[in-house]
Order: structure tokens, then C-alpha cells, then sequence
């Protein structure tokens, strides 16, 4: 069968490709149905590629870690992110354009069922709380020349308020899925999102 149109989205565009894609979506979510019942830590990887009905090699040519069993592909988060930010128009401001960003990686979630259970198990399990504190600090950096050229920043002046920008712009969103998870999913992530940075900034709601 000829190859179809690929999408911007990165929607599989052959019978292979969906046949992986689809794959994948079982194992993801095989492996958050039983970290939701067991707990991620308690949860070993020979469990999820059983019940999944796949090999543990196969399992680990889809995904890198147990932590991308979470659907929180580091490579893929960062490509969103930065993509977003980039393709918002020249006069947008840095803090419009990392709004962008943040909402394009909110889209990444299949569903709002499986978008709450991934926050849940990122606030409430130590290890992944300290593997995404690590993965955020590289992100910030790799965010820094995106944000700055969207800034008024003077010749020589330090990168301080760029990265002050960046670092609560993520504080803002750890804010807004933690208040959002203690809710059970009620309302919407992105307007909680907009309530804890105009309170950070001092705009009215």
C-alpha cells in the first residue's frame, strides 16, 4: 500500500506505522493501568510486557525507560515544547509564546482520564518526581536563546530574567497539575495554568 500523507501531528502514515502506534497505546496504557493499581515502583517491567503481550525486547525497542511508559518521552516532550514556542509570530512575548508550548505539550495526552493518572503518579511517586525535576532544568536551558530573543534584553545583560521567566513558567504548571489532580481532574488544567502565572505577576483574573 503506497505511503499516505503524512500530518503535522506525526499521525502514522503507513500500516506499519500504525501498527507500531497502536502497539505502543496498548503497552502505555497496560503500564499505567498497573502503575495506577500497584504503584510505578512496585510495578516491574517483565509485568507490564506480559500483560501487554509482548517480549521485554520489544517493549524496550518502543520505549527507551520505564519512564516513557508514562508517555512522558523526553525527546518528544522537548520537541513539542521548543516547536510551539518557535512557530508563534515574531511580535508574540516570551510569556505568550511559553503559554503556546505549554498548551501543545498538554495536547500530547490521549485523554483526560490518562492525563490526570500520569500527574497523580508524577506528584505522588519520589523516583519520577526526581527524574522530571532533573529532565526540567534541561529544559530551561534548552529554552533560554528561545526566550530571550522574545525579550527586550539589553547587550551584555545576564540571562537571569530569561531564565526567571522560564523557571516560572514551569513552577506555574507543577502549580496548576498539582491543584488540578488534588480536584480529580475537575475544570481545566491550561485555566489554572493562566490563574497561578497571572498571580505570579500581579494581573487581574
Amino acid at each position: 500500500m503506497k505511503q499516505e500523507a503524512a500530518t503535522a501531528t506525526g499521525t502514522p502514515t503507513t500500516l506499519r506505522d500504525r501498527a507500531r502506534h497502536l502497539a505502543t497505546q496498548d503497552i502505555l496504557e497496560t503500564a499505567l493501568r498497573l502503575f495506577t493499581e500497584q504503584g510505578y515502583d512496585e510495578t516491574p517491567i517483565s509485568q507490564i510486557a506480559l500483560e501487554a503481550g509482548v517480549s521485554q525486547r520489544t517493549l524496550f525497542r518502543y520505549f527507551g525507560t520505564k519512564e516513557d511508559l508514562l508517555g512522558g518521552n523526553e525527546a518528544r516532550f522537548g520537541q513539542v515544547l521548543t516547536a510551539a514556542i518557535s512557530e508563534q509570530p515574531a511580535e508574540a512575548g516570551a510569556w505568550a509564546a511559553l503559554r503556546a508550548g505549554v498548551a501543545a505539550v498538554q495536547a500530547l495526552h490521549d485523554s483526560r482520564e490518562q492525563a490526570l493518572e500520569r500527574f497523580r503518579l508524577l506528584h505522588n511517586t519520589a523516583s519520577l518526581r526526581a527524574g522530571w525535576l532533573e529532565k526540567r532544568l534541561r529544559f530551561q536551558e534548552d529554552l533560554l536563546p528561545l526566550v530571550k530573543e522574545r525579550m527586550d534584553t539589553a547587550v551584555g545583560e545576564t540571562d537571569a530574567r530569561a531564565r526567571a521567566v522560564i523557571a516560572t513558567v514551569f513552577g506555574c504548571l507543577d502549580a496548576a497539575s498539582m491543584t488540578w489532580v488534588e480536584n480529580d481532574g475537575k475544570g481545566d488544567i491550561m485555566d489554572l495554568y493562566d490563574e497561578c502565572i497571572a498571580a505570579v505577576r500581579g494581573c487581574p483574573q
